[in-house]
């Protein structure tokens, strides 16, 4: 029997017969409920870094331009176009016919005090990577502003395109960040009006939103996001049709699913990759196996890259070698040490770092938890004893960022951002989850983030790559497939970026 047959069949099982599951998705009410296993400890997008909120933040607010996901090319949103006066200073002209869901019309008062709050130290971002590159931003008229860089960064485009959506400077000044949090405002095509911690996010169609935006004009009236963390619960709903969209879907889960002539099964692989980073500082405790280098590259040899990707992730996932997504501008791989599955070498090694029979550890993770325990059973392999310790994301993050995790699984998707800086450079360029603190691979990479040649930005990022390789700072381990399960009901197109763009969706 199929390992998940039987917890499926009991969680359907158990949706049938909760009175509180009745069906309240569809086409018949014009409402989209999608699910997914995490939420956002904070709906403003620059106050989380998860995926869940992305998708919302892609929803209710707008960025100054627009990247085609077919293309790649630059479009204007918010802006109506920008020019460089010089490497680092961005005039950019803006929309006169855009409004914020309350009323506000958006100006240059807007851009300049987003931009100017994000970069603040007082904000309280936890994606700072995003926007360090950012001096400041000035207002030159009502409809125009001019973003001053820091050095100059060839990637502004592609991040003012992404997670730098655009807050209402009035209502943001009026009820600060607690009350954003609960009553959020943007200009984009869905409007929130209800968030519910532990439970979701509610949004209905912003009828003013305006006229010529690249994104379109939204279908569905009604788009609700609801938290269920347990996957075989998420598909018992989609079968019941109380949810109408999920993804994360486990491979044999899929399968299940496909035979379901009332439900659509597609996947594929995205940008999100999965990894293991070790305490290469030695911040989780003064005697630290991780800090020697060959324990760490004997973790690279103990994990089986090929097997976890064909026969756990699936669905077109590839082993991973390097901190960087293969599309991404400056992801040049041929220098980095490519780990071969090879439990013997791992032995060798561990044993002449001075652990002839391995040693014990805690390892943090928060998502995955088959996948957390499919490295677990590798690791054992070679004498690596890791304990699980399964958190929130949040709490996770904490304990990393306060230096208490000698071990984590996690992964991460760019922000959908194809270029190197938004990989490579959050992780080990000295910030917050920087683990390594090598100076020298900080260097490296500051360089490649700020030359406007490519040539340069290409090789520093090569040089740094090789040396986190070397070094095995990380375990690189494979990039992740996405299953997404849908009433057959919706038309739903993926993207590689693992960005669900419900804004495009309709009803069939």
């Amino acid at each position: 029997m199929n390992r998940r047959a039987e917890p499926l069949r009991l969680a359907l099982l158990a949706v049938c017969l909760s009175v509180s599951l009745h069906a309240h998705a569809g086409k018949s009410n014009d409402t989209l409920i999608y699910a997914s296993d995490s939420e956002p400890e904070n709906i403003s997008p620059y106050h989380n870094n998860l995926r869940e909120g992305v998708i919302v933040a892609h929803m209710v607010w707008d960025t100054l331009v627009y990247r085609d996901a077919a293309t790649g090319s630059y479009k204007p949103e918010l802006a109506t176009a920008w020019k460089w006066e010089s490497p680092t200073a961005l005039l950019v002209d803006l929309r006169r016919d855009v409004s914020f869901q309350n009323g506000d019309k958006f100006t240059a008062d807007d851009v300049v005090f987003t931009l100017n709050y994000v970069v603040s130290p007082d904000s309280k971002v936890v994606t700072r990577q995003n926007t360090d590159w950012i001096r400041s931003a000035e207002k030159v008229g009502d409809y125009q502003v001019r973003i001053n860089l820091k050095a100059p960064f060839p990637a502004a485009l592609e991040y003012l395109a992404g997670p730098t959506p655009i807050y209402p400077a009035a209502y943001f000044k009026k009820v600060g960040l607690e009350g954003f949090s609960k009553a959020p405002i943007g200009t984009g095509p869905y409007k929130i009006t209800a968030v519910t911690p532990g439970v979701g996010v509610t949004m209905v169609k912003n009828p003013a939103y305006f006229k010529g935006s690249p994104l379109g004009t939204p279908k569905i009236g009604t788009v609700k996001f609801v938290v269920i963390p347990d996957p075989e619960t998420r598909s018992a709903q989609l079968m019941t049709g109380a949810v109408d969209w999920i993804w994360r879907v486990p491979a044999d889960q899929a399968d299940s699913l496909k035979a379901s002539p009332d439900l659509t099964v597609i996947g594929g692989e995205t940008m999100r990759v999965g990894y293991l980073s070790m305490d290469a500082a030695g911040t989780s405790a003064p005697n630290s196996p991780f800090k020697d280098a060959r324990v760490r590259q004997a973790v690279n040899y103990a994990i089986n890259r090929a097997s976890l990707s064909k026969d756990l992730v699936r669905g077109g996932s590839q082993p991973v070698y390097a901190a960087c997504f293969r599309t991404q501008f400056g992801c040049d791989t041929s220098g980095v040490v490519k780990y071969e599955y090879n439990p013997a070498k791992a032995r060798e090694l561990l044993k002449a770092a001075g652990y002839p029979n391995g040693f014990e550890t805690d390892l943090y993770a928060y998502r995955e938890r088959e996948y957390a325990e499919a490295l677990i059973g590798d690791l054992r392999k070679v004498g690596i004893n890791a304990r699980l310790h399964y958190l929130q994301y949040a709490a996770l993050r904490t304990a990393q960022r306060s230096g208490k995790t000698p071990l984590t699984f996690q992964a991460w998707g760019s922000f959908s951002v194809n270029d190197a800086s938004a990989f490579v450079s959050v992780y080990f360029k000295g910030g917050p989850d920087d683990s390594a603190k090598d100076a020298t691979v900080a260097k490296w990479l500051d360089t490649a983030d700020t030359s406007n040649d490519p040539a340069v930005r290409k090789a520093d990022y090569a040089q740094a790559l090789n040396r986190i390789s070397k070094e095995a700072y990380w375990a690189p381990l494979f990039s992740y497939s996405t299953n997404y399960a849908f009433t057959s009901s919706l038309n739903f197109k993926a993207y590689p970026d693992e960005l669900p763009r419900f804004y495009e969706a309709s009803w069939k």
